[in-house]
């Protein structure tokens, strides 16, 4: 039995779609470019240039061939440095190509959720990420299902998050 495929790999051999929902206030906070931010730095080629940050060159490619990525978030309101952190960086990810909405989390109270951030590929296959308790990726990161009640459920949940999320274009996340 091989290796699982990697995220990478999942997301290349996508034909129609790739959609991503996060629900936590805070990532990696160990991130270098995380830190910088803190730190006042804004505008890093690093946060901008895809090949610095290989996710930007990777949804280029992804829309470039037809897919539909789309990336939406739930977060808590006035938003944790990181979501500022997130929002301040993700003008450079809708420029490769990606789509992305925002959600108050008193906005999604009525969705039904699942319990971890995941991609849903190509509408069949469902990799749910695992965090520990200070978003640090945890050491079993992911796990991969193409269960139909689990698909069924990531879809339903992606797709009402959504229809009521704002664009990021439009959205001002309020600060402390």
């Amino acid at each position: 039995m091989g290796a699982e495929p990697t995220l990478e790999q999942r997301l290349r051999n996508c034909r129609a779609s790739a959609v991503h929902l996060e629900m936590r206030d805070g990532y990696m906070r160990s991130d270098p470019r995380f830190i910088a931010w803190q730190h006042g730095v804004r505008n890093a080629p690093e946060d901008n240039d895809p090949s610095l940050r290989p996710w930007l060159a990777l949804a280029a490619e992804l829309a470039g061939r037809g897919v539909e990525v789309r990336r939406a978030r739930i977060v808590s309101e006035p938003v944790s440095d990181y979501v500022e952190f997130e929002h301040h960086v993700t003008g450079a990810n809708v420029a490769a190509g990606e789509k992305v909405r925002w959600l108050s989390r008193r906005r999604a109270s009525d969705i039904a959720l699942p319990g971890n951030d995941f991609w849903l590929l190509d509408g069949s296959v469902v990799l749910f990420h695992h965090f520990d308790g200070n978003g640090e990726l945890a050491p079993d990161d992911e796990t991969c299902t193409d269960d139909p009640a689990t698909v069924k459920l990531c879809s339903s949940a992606f797709e009402a998050v959504w229809e009521r999320g704002t664009p990021h274009e439009l959205y001002q996340p309020p600060v402390r």
